[in-house]
């Protein structure tokens, strides 16, 4: 029965397969949750968070309970299966292509990633343990604002402490302390998180943001969306879009952008916010500080919103406007 479920679930169109995970499987299902075409998910507890995905051809299959936190997700191609659970923390991401094999206890912090390809295992051996072969059986955990990058290879029994890079195509045999970052095979540690973090001040989070609103002209408006009419300033693009004006700007942590030229005047607005006084409550934006994102689904808040997470590692949780 349970196998024809999640054969019934992986070809059901993904407007349905929500509704009949909580329906038939008993699934704790939040809002707005989204599972892809040719996705499926079978476990014994299915618990999704609000804004949680599972993007599509992705095959999760646990005896376990499987829990996926408020707007994190897991990529396509993905392949997680086992004997126990998987818990996934919020604001948490699995790359596309990853694996998982979660026989023993799989578990993620707040904020924690794995990049594309990675791979996780909590138990491996092929050789035969009675002619004296090596066997381990052990749990993987991931602690919080935990990055993997591509390729990663996690071996059974790893503890990886909150605050660390691992970097591409590292092979972790050991557990790393909290605050490393490590690379290599086996991977080893190479030097404190500290050492390379900048001590980001107000003025250098907006100078960072002027960063991101010229890569984001160039490589979504541009590249992307075929704008090339845009007006450009240090906290401002104004340009058009499906023959709407917008102005995407910058609220500084002290001053303003400047008025906008006449004619600009009624654009729609989508502001980067950095300064906690502000009060945008008619308005799409993000506040920077607090990674917070207010909007009704504007095209433009959702393809800057999407560009930051992809390119700047910047994962804004949504919430109503107050």
């Amino acid at each position: 029965m349970r196998t024809l479920w999640f054969g019934l679930i992986f070809l059901l169109p993904p407007f349905l397969k929500p509704w009949v995970l909580r329906r038939f499987c008993n699934a704790r299902i939040g809002k707005h949750v989204s599972i892809g075409w040719f996705t499926s998910i079978a476990a014994r507890e299915i618990e999704l968070g609000d804004y949680a995905a599972v993007r599509a051809v992705t095959l999760i299959r646990l005896d376990g309970a499987f829990r996926l936190g408020q707007q994190s997700e897991v990529s396509n191609f993905c392949l997680i299966y086992g004997a126990s659970d998987l818990e996934i923390g919020d604001q948490c991401y699995i790359g596309p292509q990853s694996l998982l094999n979660c026989d023993e206890p799989v578990r993620m912090g707040y904020y924690s990633a794995l990049g594309p390809r990675s791979m996780v295992f909590t138990h491996g051996s092929f050789l035969p343990f009675t002619q004296g072969y090596w066997v381990k059986l052990a749990g993987v955990t991931i602690g919080s604002h935990v990055w993997c990058a591509a390729g990663v290879f996690l071996h059974p029994g790893v503890e990886i402490g909150d605050e660390c890079f691992v970097n591409s195509r590292a092979v972790v045999t050991q557990s790393i302390p909290a605050g490393s970052v490590v690379e290599g095979n086996p991977a080893r540690v190479v030097q404190p998180m500290e050492a390379v973090r900048r001590k980001m001040s107000p003025r250098r989070v907006d100078a960072a943001l002027q960063q991101i609103l010229r890569d984001f002209a160039k490589v979504t408006l541009e590249r992307e969306m075929g704008i090339t009419a845009i007006e450009r300033s240090a906290n401002r693009l104004l340009f058009r879009y499906n023959n709407r004006r917008y102005a995407v700007e910058i609220v500084p942590s002290v001053g303003y952008a400047g008025d906008r030229p006449p004619h600009w005047e009624e654009s729609a607005a989508v502001y980067l916010v950095n300064r906690a006084e502000w009060n945008g409550a008619a308005a799409e934006w993000f506040d920077v500080p607090n990674l917070h994102s207010f909007g009704a689904g504007d095209p433009v808040h959702g393809a800057l919103g999407a560009f930051m997470q992809r390119y700047y590692g910047m994962r804004f949780a949504r919430r109503a406007h107050s």
